[in-house]
């Protein structure tokens, strides 16, 4: 993570529909939910009500009452990896996946309705990495964010940032803004001015078994303690805490090998 720029604020009082382009939703797809929710619940504080059953068995994860991400049990005819997904929002959910094709890239599940969800669809960009596409449903939950166990900020790792950052910017409306650095491959996207998730290219130092990839990142109050409790978890520590711009960061893996990363912010 080059940095966190998703602002801390909780917007717990109202309902709120996200701009098109909007991340909107995290969600990790995995073989052993029960599990997967018993690690999420200790690490950041998460309940879990029942959510849309289709494509599968799926439950969203509250904090304070605001739902901030959903697991589901990954279905052997879903060619996915274990991975948390996140979700841009969209007015038209079939439009956008139509663009998605059009530019490129590929999608692989829906369009479909997922109840009081909305309509989503679940594609991958021209280079592999895999998102999601939501377009909400006129009930509206509240939206959390900046606080312990919300989502943070996502950012895509990829071979190199500019051609990918024209397919987010054609299918979503992103305004794509490259870092100023001689030594650095990233863009920042925006929707209205606001910096929503990030894209880093890294060249051949990709990994080749994990390929283009999202990683979600999620707020904690003390990194450290984070990681301690992830590895006491069950989880493994991938790149240990270190200092950014924008606070200290980790990338860790749960007990599955789901990779996310923790994030605290400056005091």
């Amino acid at each position: 993570m080059t940095d966190a720029r998703g602002s801390a604020r909780r917007d717990g009082e109202a309902p709120v529909r996200h701009a098109p382009g909007t991340p909107c939703w995290v969600s990790l797809m995995v073989h052993g939910p029960d599990r997967a929710r018993t690690f999420y619940e200790a690490l950041f504080g998460w309940e879990f009500r029942p959510g849309p059953q289709r494509p599968g068995p799926y439950a969203r994860a509250l904090l304070d009452g605001c739902e901030v991400a959903g697991i589901g049990l990954l279905s052997p005819d879903l060619h996915l990896p274990v991975a948390w997904t996140p979700y841009f929002a969209s007015a038209d959910v079939d439009r956008t996946a139509e663009t998605v094709r059009s530019c490129g890239g590929t999608i692989g599940v829906g369009p479909l309705d997922a109840a009081e969800a909305g309509r989503m669809a679940i594609g991958s960009d021209p280079s592999g990495a895999v998102f999601g596409i939501r377009q909400a449903s006129a009930r509206r939950g509240r939206a959390v964010t900046g606080v312990p166990g919300a989502p943070a900020w996502n950012e895509l790792t990829t071979f190199e940032s500019e051609r990918v950052a024209k397919f987010y910017a054609t299918v979503f409306g992103h305004t794509a803004q490259p870092e100023v650095s001689a030594d650095l491959d990233y863009m920042t996207l925006s929707v209205e001015s606001r910096p929503v998730a990030g894209i880093h290219g890294v060249g051949n130092s990709l990994l080749r078994d994990r390929g283009p990839h999202w990683t979600t990142y999620f707020t904690v109050a003390d990194l450290d303690h984070a990681v301690d409790h992830v590895l006491h978890l069950g989880g493994q520590v991938l790149k240990r805490p270190h200092d950014s711009a924008h606070g200290r960061v980790a990338t860790v893996t749960d007990p599955e090998g789901a990779r996310f990363a923790l994030v605290q912010s400056p005091r």
